[in-house]
């Protein structure tokens, strides 16, 4: 059982708050001031971390305007698929300085390498972490390659199926990777609620024995808060600076506030569920001090030692410092130990 991954001294997993991950993909939208203004803004709301993309549209495709490589359908629909990639794509010279950036900000920047490549060059610039993107869950060369970093690792696994999660994880763990993580993931952009099967995440903790979190693509805050009560350690949500800006992925975006809500609200949620671990019955700190809402058993008169307790020498009533009412039968014909005042609680000790 993998209970905890650790990124840049940040421990991950069921017994830590949710890890934010700001996904910025392409939502710089061809100018690098807007990038680092991502980076900014997310520090700025509270992500633990902001992600980028690494590859170019011939890392991923081949420039052709055949029927396979044409989008028909989806907020992409009319691009090929090397247009697509060309629009989006983070250029490699700006690694760097956006590297550099984020770390002086300090705040945790990593990426999604889509070939080895990609890989070579984000270890040039110490990338603390890896991720796998959800259409490449089936590249295991890939996954082998990044394993061999040693790096923390999180696999995104939407349009895979439970033996391609287990193909992947095999993958990493030949690779030589000790810190891996999946993510449930819905490859739609935007992709409904009602798509997202948020169980899943609950068989997947317990059928794969990883951190488990979530990548989620749907348009507010809802699915993922939920996620964290199905024991979703990790979120991962797309960043931008505005959701009407025109880019690829902006559409389905979440803009800096909404990003500041889930930040706090899954920590809210987090905290709601209590220690990870066995269920706890214990009276919550907020609780006690509302023990003198409960009724108890009094005394209602001034009683000696010796006294044998009869029904009208006690009443429940409320504050709860004395007795349960239930054991009320069991001391009536007790005798007392000591004296006791009236509007004093009953004691075991007393009996």
């Amino acid at each position: 059982m993998n209970s905890e991954i650790i990124i840049s001294g940040r421990k991950i997993g069921a017994a830590y708050p949710p890890y934010i991950i700001a996904e910025m993909s392409a939502n710089h939208n061809g100018k690098i001031q807007s990038a680092l203004k991502i980076i900014e803004e997310a520090k700025r709301v509270g992500a633990d971390a902001i992600k980028m993309q690494t590859y170019t549209p011939d890392t991923l495709t081949l420039k052709s305007s055949l029927p396979d490589f044409q989008i028909t359908e989806g907020i992409w629909s009319g691009y090929t698929l090397y247009d697509l990639y060309k629009w989006a794509h983070t250029p490699w010279s700006w690694h760097k300085p956006l590297f550099e950036y984020a770390r002086q900000l300090d705040i945790t920047i990593f990426s999604s390498p889509f070939d080895k490549t990609a890989v070579d060059l984000l270890e040039d610039l110490n990338a603390p972490a890896y991720k796998i993107a959800s259409f490449e869950v089936i590249d295991l060369e890939l996954i082998r390659y990044v394993a061999k970093t040693g790096k923390p690792l999180i696999i995104s696994t939407g349009m895979a199926d439970a033996y391609e999660i287990q193909e992947a994880i095999d993958a990493a763990y030949s690779g030589g990777c000790k810190e891996l993580a999946i993510l449930h993931c819905v490859s739609g952009y935007p992709a409904p609620a009602g798509d997202y099967k948020l169980r899943t995440i609950s068989d997947m903790i317990s059928r794969f024995g990883l951190v488990t979190g979530l990548s989620d693509h749907t348009l507010d805050n809802a699915t993922a808060i939920a996620s964290v009560a199905l024991g979703a350690s990790i979120i991962e949500k797309h960043f931008t600076l505005d959701r009407s800006g025109g880019g690829p992925d902006d559409s389905f975006s979440l803009e800096p506030d909404d990003m500041k809500k889930l930040c706090r609200d899954s920590l809210t949620a987090w905290q709601a569920l209590g220690p990870s671990g066995a269920v706890d019955y214990s009276r919550s700190s907020s609780e006690q001090g509302n023990i003198k809402f409960r009724r108890s058993l009094y005394f209602i008169r001034k009683l000696s030692a010796g006294t044998v307790i009869g029904p009208d020498d006690v009443r429940c009533v409320r504050p709860g410092f004395g007795l349960p009412p239930k054991y009320l039968d069991k001391i009536i014909g007790k005798k007392l130990r000591r004296d006791v005042e009236s509007a004093t609680p009953v004691l075991e000790f007393d009996l």
